[in-house]
């Protein structure tokens, strides 16, 4: 029997966590990174403080103590949660207002209490049906829609229900809110998505400033300058003469100033320091007129002391107001002369440009014709040019940058491979930010009241936007019916058939997405959620793995990772990559059971990985993490990471053969232009490294699906392109080339003509990492 030995996560990660953010907090020039900084640090000073005193168990599936699995809580970075709930939070002004109607001795230990418990009787039940009808509600939190819900089953007769749901939700009552907010909100219809709404993009918008740089260079230019030629003037009208220059680079030929004093030299003077006391006041990024030894600083120190003669200055004083006047002449010409005005012309020119913070305002303002809460039917009225009525900012008919376009573009509401062809979702893990919008109107579809269907699907919306916990001893996350009011709902949830079609279209059509959009990378485990989803909903059974973290990884796996790679032993039996990972040709029915902290588990499976991972053993182990993702490679590469499973179960081979020769040239592409980067650290080679390695068994997946010649071209053109990344890196496409020849490996993944299989992770030193 394996050993089950309970696990806990060391407070180490936390502890390094929180010395970063305290660095980051001091450190930091910028106001509002140190704002965030300091929030994280009360994040992971309250980690800390409950794995001390006992209230955390980290690695839990309920961490803090006397807490149901279902509350939403903060989590911080790498799964760590807080403590702190989601949906415990002050009163909201609307709420204070409501809860001033509410009888002074109605029951409840807190205000929160007793709010919640007003919405059970007849008035607050009435709030909420009509919420429900209207649709005028929102929910942030899961909990929010509890109430809802209670209020739903009441109005249909379910009283027995209802009241078993109240009573789970009784113990917490006092601190959490289990009711929307009561306000129109957008809706996403599911046809189109939208990265972010419409105010956090504004929002971000007008946070946006001008680089201390550009700020001090722009003033320079606007300011500094002119006032600077006019100081340089009103002493060269002092000059009798010619204006002092300089001959060769040190020595000051032509008059000398002071000599002369026009009559309305005195009130220039004046006039000339009442603006530069204006400008100094008024203007702040740029310092370089007040260094003391700049030829404005002594010019104007030398103007100062001048009220009408230069009576007061000595010799010495007189001899440095000549070279700053030779400097500045031979450098940019005479006050007024054609060298000087050109470059004040062309300076000029470079002023008036609008900085790329005014335009964000001025994007910003046109967002706010839109509601806060929801998204852009279209991007031509933001992005055009500049109109008569913005000229303060920038000329009429001035672009709107790209970038900044794209920014707004956030908000665009747009089908889904729209805006990956825009780039606005640039990754599997910005796409599952996405699907939910699309999921939980499918997953909602099964319900005949429309009411409900809108609660559930919103619902379900503000569940995906829960954090990952961290998790061991093969806990899973919480599940969206593990909610006890999603759980009440079950039973008005009928399978209805053109809901399942639904399901599987969009399974289909989001995972020729994924695969064609980024087919470099893994689907990543968000991605993989809302993939299980539709395939609960379509009535499938995918035995679908998440990737698991190196520095959590229990040692085994469940029996799904078994099936997974029965599977791709199955679809890929013969093909290119079967040949060059070695797939094993069938796997025995298992007769034996095994049973880890409550779970089956696959130990044949995982000792296979084991055994297998040998290969990549090049040294000792200094820690557990390198031998621990030497054995997950192998999981992946004998699973496929669910690519196997799903052009199967999705009937996708003939879609795979069309554009599997494409899909292996980019995947390439990318691993080529990622290893060609410089490194900074040993840690990040590895880093780029395993990444590599990924990308190299997306490619030789989508290129077994290609007949010989294809791959024999596919090969030619990788030669072509890692030919940049020398030598080192030779061995991997020699290996593969010679595998698409009929060659195999060794035991030690090595072709006798000097060809390697590449993997990405490896105990001791990588044979392709630069020295």
């Amino acid at each position: 029997m394996p050993d089950e030995t309970e696990l806990t996560a060391s407070p180490a990660y936390a502890v390094g966590q929180l010395r970063r953010a305290l660095e980051r907090a001091l450190a930091a020039d910028d106001a509002g990174v140190r704002r965030r900084a300091a929030g994280r640090v009360e994040m992971w000073r309250a980690v800390l403080d409950g794995v001390a005193t006992g209230r955390l168990a980290i690695g839990s599936r309920t961490p803090v103590a006397d807490t149901p699995a279902w509350v939403t809580l903060e989590v911080a970075h790498g799964g760590f949660a807080t403590g702190r709930y989601l949906a415990e939070s002050a009163l909201r002004d609307d709420e204070l207002e409501r809860l001033r109607s509410v009888p002074a001795d109605a029951p409840g230990a807190s205000d929160r209490e007793r709010l919640n418990l007003w919405y059970l009787g007849d008035d607050g039940l009435a709030e909420l049906l009509d919420a429900l009808r209207t649709g005028r509600y929102r929910i942030d939190v899961p909990e929010e829609a509890a109430l809802l819900v209670v209020a739903w089953l009441l109005d249909h007769g379910r009283d027995a229900a209802a009241l078993d749901l109240v009573a789970e939700l009784r113990p917490l009552m006092h601190r959490l809110r289990f009711t929307p907010r009561f306000e129109a909100t957008q809706v996403p219809s599911g046809a189109v998505v939208r990265l972010q709404p419409v105010g956090e993009v504004r929002d971000s918008l007008r946070q946006a400033t001008v680089r201390p740089t550009i700020a001090a260079m722009l003033e320079t230019l606007r300011v500094w300058n002119p006032l600077y030629d006019r100081l340089v003037e009103l002493w060269c009208e002092t000059v009798e003469g010619e204006l002092p220059s300089l001959a060769g680079s040190a020595e000051v030929v032509g008059g000398w100033p002071c000599r002369v004093w026009p009559a309305d030299w005195s009130e220039r003077r004046r006039q000339w320091l009442d603006d530069y006391r204006a400008a100094v006041e008024s203007h702040r990024h740029s310092d370089a007129h007040q260094h003391s030894k700049s030829n404005f600083a002594r010019l104007r120190s030398a103007l100062e002391r001048c009220p009408e003669d230069s009576a007061a200055l000595t010799g010495r004083d007189v001899g440095w107001i000549r070279r700053s006047l030779a400097n500045t002449i031979s450098a940019h010409g005479a006050p007024r002369s054609e060298p000087r005005a050109a470059l004040r012309a062309t300076q000029a020119v470079v002023a008036a440009r609008p900085t790329y913070a005014a335009l964000a305002r001025v994007l910003s303002a046109r967002m706010d014709r839109y509601p806060a809460d929801g998204g852009l039917p279209s991007l031509d009225p933001i992005a055009a040019d500049v109109t008569e009525e913005e000229a303060s900012v920038a000329s009429p008919g001035h672009p709107i940058p790209p970038h900044l376009v794209a920014k707004a573009a956030r908000a665009l509401e747009a089908p889904v491979g729209e805006l990956v062809d825009r780039g606005v979702i640039p990754s599997g893990e910005v796409l599952a930010r996405v699907l939910p919008q699309i999921t939980s109107q499918l997953t909602a579809a099964n319900i005949d009241d429309s009411s409900l269907a809108s609660a559930y699907a919103r619902t379900y919306a503000a569940f995906r936007r829960r954090r990952s916990l961290l998790l061991l001893n093969l806990e899973h996350q919480v599940r969206f019916d593990e909610l006890p009011w999603i759980a009440a709902v079950a039973p008005f949830r009928a399978r209805r058939e053109q809901a399942a079609r639904a399901a599987d279209q969009s399974l289909r059509e989001t995972t020729v997405l994924a695969l064609g959009a980024f087919p470099q990378t893994i689907l990543p485990n968000p991605l993989l959620r809302e993939l299980s989803a539709l395939t609960n909903q379509a009535g499938l059974r995918l035995p679908l793995v998440e990737e698991v973290a190196a520095d959590i990884f229990m040692g085994t796996f469940t029996t799904k990772w078994r099936d997974a790679a029965t599977v791709a032993s199955r679809v890929l039996s013969g093909t290119l990559y079967g040949r060059y990972y070695d797939l094993p040709e069938d796997w025995p029915v298992v007769e034996v059971t095994w049973k880890r902290w409550r779970k089956s588990t696959a130990e044949d499976f995982a000792q296979l990985c084991v055994r297998r991972s040998q290969e990549a053993r090049t040294g000792d182990a200094k820690g557990y993490v390198a031998s621990n993702g030497v054995v997950l490679e192998q999981s992946q590469i004998l699973t496929t990471q669910n690519l196997a499973v799903l052009v199967e179960a999705l009937e996708l081979t003939d879609w795979a053969r069309d554009v599997g020769a494409d899909l292996a040239d980019r995947s390439f592409a990318w691993l080529v232009r990622r290893m060609a980067q410089p490194a900074p650290t040993w840690v990040n080679g590895l880093q780029t490294i395993k990444n590599a390695a990924y990308a190299w068994r997306q490619a030789i997946f989508f290129l077994s699906f290609c007949d010989q010649v294809a791959q024999r071209e596919s090969m030619a053109r990788l030669r072509d392109r890692a030919a940049v990344l020398g030598p080192r890196f030779a061995p991997a496409v020699d290996g593969l080339e010679a595998v698409i020849d009929g060659s195999r490996f060794d035991g030690s993944g090595r072709i006798s003509s000097g060809g390697r299989r590449l993997l990405g992770w490896s105990v001791g030193p990588h044979w392709a990492q630069r020295d």
